[in-house]
């Protein structure tokens, strides 16, 4: 049986830090968890439009903020992706009250973080940890690679041009790593704190024993998100206004179909 979304009137809401069961996945659930995604949408398309606009918006703000600081742009512009399932809480308890035969509400929608705020707040703290590592780490390698930093436009010369082959492969090497993490221990996370009573430590570890666990599914997770989101982003970010909330429902069916009702 399910954990309740919110505890019964009177208990306290305490985390529960345990060992969760995980199921055995396929090649072809990621693709199912899309289907599945596209179909939560289609059923709450508005509350999904407004938070596909906030993706939309906060892409923007991104190149605006950080126009004149390209290392932080394009180290943040990735993290910024990875960071999906922390800025569609919103989404996941759509999902979820979808699952329960419920009608989503936008209130409740926009509030999913209130019951779990302590678990998510740490969670969401130890994210922006790794981004601002991430983004010190990429000026360092623009300090050390350039003579002066290069513009946002540079910036993408410079990724192109075969004769910065070391300053390549060190940003894809520091960049993979950090990507990898975050990805790891956020994957099923975020809809695992929401969904259960369960402590931001207990959530990363199980994202994390998931990906490593059944690295191949997961590895073919994440190449499809990052496919879908760069594709979005290609037209002004105007993509992710679609793409955002699918990719959001879909997180939400992802995490359903890989961790275990204990």
């Amino acid at each position: 049986m399910d954990t309740p979304a919110h505890p019964p009137a009177g208990e306290p809401a305490a985390p529960e830090s345990r060992s969760f069961s995980l199921k055995p996945l396929r090649y072809a659930d990621p693709l199912h968890w899309l289907a599945s995604g596209w179909r939560d949408f289609r059923r709450a398309p508005l509350i999904g439009l407004f938070f596909g606009a906030c993706f939309m918006v906060m892409g923007w703000a991104l190149l605006k903020v950080y126009e004149y600081a390209p290392a932080y742009t394009l180290a943040l512009s990735a993290g910024f992706l990875l960071m999906g399932p922390f800025l569609c809480l919103g989404l996941y308890r759509v999902s979820q009250r979808l699952e329960a035969g419920e009608t989503p509400d936008f209130g409740d929608a926009l509030l999913a973080w209130d019951s779990r705020i302590s678990a998510l707040a740490i969670f969401g703290f130890v994210l922006l940890v790794l981004e601002m590592l991430w983004g010190r780490a990429t000026l360092v390698i623009f300090a050390v690679s350039f003579d002066g930093m290069p513009d946002f436009k540079g910036s993408l010369l410079a990724l192109l041009d075969p004769q910065n082959i070391e300053f390549i492969v060190a940003w894809v090497a520091v960049g993979g790593v950090f990507a990898s993490l975050i990805y790891a221990i956020s994957v099923v996370s975020m809809p695992m704190i929401l969904h259960r009573r369960t402590d931001a430590i207990t959530a990363g570890l199980t994202s994390m024993r998931l990906v490593l666990s059944q690295t191949g599914v997961m590895l073919w997770w994440a190449f499809l998100i990052t496919a879908i989101v760069v594709l979005a982003m290609l037209p002004g970010f105007a993509g992710l206004l679609l793409a955002g909330p699918v990719l959001g429902h879909a997180s939400w069916h992802a995490y359903r179909a890989a961790v275990a009702d204990d």
